[in-house]
């Protein structure tokens, strides 16, 4: 897994309402973006800058302080739109790369960007609560 970048200073994780892009910030200009993965297939998390990957992550941060979710500011909608734009086909694991993955083990397929787009599901529903994608 990839070594876990320190936030800039004054930056703060938000929740995006999305199932795949699920938390974004902005530090120095820059959008941070964490991607939620179809868990144990592909690592949990896959971390971008500016929709660039920096790398893999199974265990989060705790001075990220991402949990509880429900605590976390939520994007306004001109945000999200703009994160939802940057973040455009980078859906499913492995398409920063320009393999996306397509394994019939896995749920990459469906992570189009409308299903990016679409709003998250209710606490105790989410990827990370099942440990599974939402069908």
């Amino acid at each position: 897994m990839t070594p876990v970048p320190v936030l800039p200073a004054g930056a703060a994780w938000h929740d995006t309402g999305s199932t795949v892009f699920r938390y974004a910030a902005r530090a120095d200009g820059r959008w941070w973006v964490l991607r939620l993965n179809d868990f144990p297939e592909h690592p949990l998390f896959t971390l971008f800058v500016d929709a660039a990957v920096v790398g893999d992550i199974d265990d989060l941060p705790a001075a990220w302080r991402l949990t509880p979710r429900a605590a976390l500011p939520v994007l306004d909608a001109p945000a999200r739109a703009e994160m939802l734009r940057l973040m455009s086909g980078l859906g499913p694991y492995g398409a920063e790369t320009g393999t996306p993955c397509a394994g019939d083990w896995c749920t990459c397929s469906l992570l189009t960007d409308t299903y990016a787009a679409r709003p998250s599901t209710p606490p105790g529903d989410s990827v990370e609560d099942t440990g599974s994608a939402p069908s």
